[in-house]
């Protein structure tokens, strides 16, 4: 880095569309921070992720899952949710690919995928672990 070097950074607005023009006060932090920012197409995967975790229902039915797999009806039980709602957030869980779900006969058996989602909420779950008491 060269000192007195400053490097312009140029930002659209949201609201209007203009461009504006600052100054950067650390251009190597600046350069730093901007390259660990995902891509367009990531970004909307990771917002559909955090999006999904952020209901409580979806919540509770990742951590149940985290123990172990479990019937879409004994799901239900544990998050003391009705069938007909559980089944519906379980469907917004597998849009997203957080839990993959396997029939045998008339029952569907749900586990939390091993992709990358899955693997997000399960640092976030670790996280919110630290709430848990000792």
């Amino acid at each position: 880095m060269v000192l007195g070097r400053t490097i312009a950074v140029h930002i659209r607005c949201r609201r209007d569309g203009d461009m504006t023009t600052h100054r950067a006060k650390n251009p190597h932090a600046v350069t730093s921070a901007a390259a660990r920012q995902l891509s367009p197409r990531s970004d909307r995967e990771a917002r559909r992720v955090l999006v999904c975790l952020c209901d409580p229902t979806r919540f509770k039915i990742v951590r149940a899952l985290q123990a172990t797999e479990l019937a879409a009806g004994d799901i239900a039980i544990v998050i003391e949710r009705s069938r007909a709602t559980t089944s519906h957030h379980l469907q917004i869980l597998r849009d997203v690919s957080a839990v993959k779900g396997r029939r045998e006969k008339n029952v569907i058996y749900y586990r939390l995928s091993d992709d990358l989602t899955a693997k997000v909420l399960d640092a976030v779950e670790a996280a919110f672990d630290l709430f848990l008491p000792h």
